[in-house]
């Protein structure tokens, strides 16, 4: 793959700090030959989809640290599971608000500058986090977290919409939400590395929970460097035409009121975005509730140490991209695009796997890990799905906008499988959590079931 130079652009705008958000004004076309634009285009887009990737993997690098060495400072500082429970619950809520407020920001600003910035801000508050040792000053660095991190998806969905058709976002998208399951198995494996100090039975060094802050802090300012200089904007901005079929009318600079129309108009007139948006509430709830707490599970309910149960939530997040990328093609190739539809099996197929995880004795590794792998397979499905789904309806103009939203309902589940979580395992034991979780997949399935008619996407036909 040839790496081309990012154009360099001077943009008119002025405006002090927040300039350096507004979008990059059109390049010069320099290319008039349909096979030269084509492969151009081919270029940029492997472009977007390897950095933009890279780029959303390692947010996780600085916020899924947190769910690694969770019971080891409840152990060492002596917080409860409540208290543990109530920082990713609130972490969660502002995480969801900014991933909301921040989708309106992205929709007209400059992808690349505005998921580096977060990432490079996210970094130093894990820094912060390292230095810490009273659940107050956590619970307030995570929240600020939070902030940041909501700053990461939105930009994507900017990216992934300018850059690809319609007819081709759901396997596009299935590939870069990978960044998912790269930056979870990351964070697994190294965070396992630096909590235990081992590298398969080997002692390295002291363990110290603080440096599983510290190290993902120093990779995320590295990578934040990467993506600024090697993701583009829009097509236009480096010289190419839009992407057929999602053609804007041409403007140099859209009036405020023009957008809040067009977002209230196709996303929130819009009674689909609406009963996804309130399903990606029990899609989170559960796939944070296996992950948040996956190796207090483990060692809880299944009895299985850290060391081990590191590599199988890191199977969960293998066969979660399986499962993302086996729907996004699918619903493709046999669907029309159709991705919620794909969403009611999955959805089902997600309970199952929890019920059968719950109930069948843990006598078996093997058979433990494979139910655990059967889950991540069917969460992600409907996880990537569903954003795909609402990102089409709501066209490019605001697909920012649209996963904001759901955002909102996706990580105010939080409160469940957070602090809620915590509080009824807490009280009634790990019977009761997985109860909860496996009506989180029935509810989901019902509302899945209920967007079933929705249209593949919002543009013309």
């Amino acid at each position: 793959m040839t790496i081309e130079p990012k154009p360099t652009q001077t943009s008119t705008h002025r405006g002090g700090l927040l300039s350096i958000f507004r979008p990059a004004p059109p390049a010069p076309v320099t290319l008039t030959d349909p096979a030269q634009i084509a492969a151009k285009y081919s270029r940029w887009q492997i472009r977007v989809l390897i950095f933009a990737t890279l780029g959303y993997a390692t947010f996780y690098l600085v916020r899924k640290n947190y769910s690694v060495v969770q019971p080891i400072i409840g152990a060492e500082l002596g917080i409860s599971k409540k208290g543990l429970g109530l920082i990713l619950t609130l972490h969660g809520i502002v995480y969801g608000i900014s991933k909301f407020l921040n989708g309106f920001l992205a929709d007209r600003s400059n992808a690349c500058v505005f998921m580096a910035t977060a990432l490079i801000a996210s970094a130093l508050l894990n820094v912060w986090f390292g230095f810490s040792s009273s659940l107050v000053i956590f619970v307030i660095i995570w929240m600020l977290n939070g902030w940041f991190q909501g700053m990461g998806f939105p930009p994507c969905a900017r990216l992934l919409a300018n850059w690809f058709p319609p007819k081709q976002l759901a396997t596009k998208f299935s590939i870069w939400n990978s960044g998912h399951n790269i930056g979870s198995i990351g964070i697994l494996l190294l965070g396992g590395f630096l909590v235990t100090g081992t590298f398969f039975g080997t002692q390295l060094f002291t363990p110290n929970w603080r440096l599983c802050f510290f190290v993902p802090a120093a990779i995320a300012l590295l990578i934040a460097i990467v993506i600024w200089k090697m993701l583009p904007d829009t097509p236009p901005s480096v010289g190419l035409p839009e992407v057929a079929g999602t053609e804007a009318p041409a403007q140099k600079e859209e009036a405020n009121e023009d957008f809040k129309f067009f977002v209230a108009k196709q996303v929130f007139a819009n009674k689909y975005i609406w009963i996804l948006s309130i399903a990606n509430f029990f899609v989170y709830a559960m796939r944070y509730a296996v992950f948040d707490w996956g190796t207090t599970i483990l060692k809880e309910a299944k009895h299985i140490e850290i060391a081990d149960s590191k590599w199988m939530l890191a199977g969960f997040e293998v066969f979660g991209f399986a499962g993302a990328m086996l729907g996004g093609w699918f619903s493709d190739k046999f669907l029309g695009g159709r991705t919620v539809r794909a969403c009611v099996v999955y959805m089902a197929l997600a309970g199952v796997s929890v019920l059968l995880f719950w109930k069948i004795p843990a006598q078996s590794k093997v058979v433990t890990t494979g139910l655990l792998c059967a889950t991540g397979f069917f969460v992600y499905g409907p996880q990537c799905l569903l954003a795909i789904a609402c990102a089409n309806l709501a066209t490019k103009r605001a697909a920012a906008s649209a996963i904001g939203l759901t955002s909102i309902f996706g990580y105010a589940s939080t409160v469940l499988s957070g602090v809620g979580l915590g509080a009824l395992v807490e009280n009634f034991g790990w019977d009761a959590g997985f109860i909860c979780i496996i009506t989180c997949a029935i509810i989901g399935t019902a509302l899945f079931i209920l967007a079933w008619p929705a249209k593949a996407h919002g543009y013309q036909e």
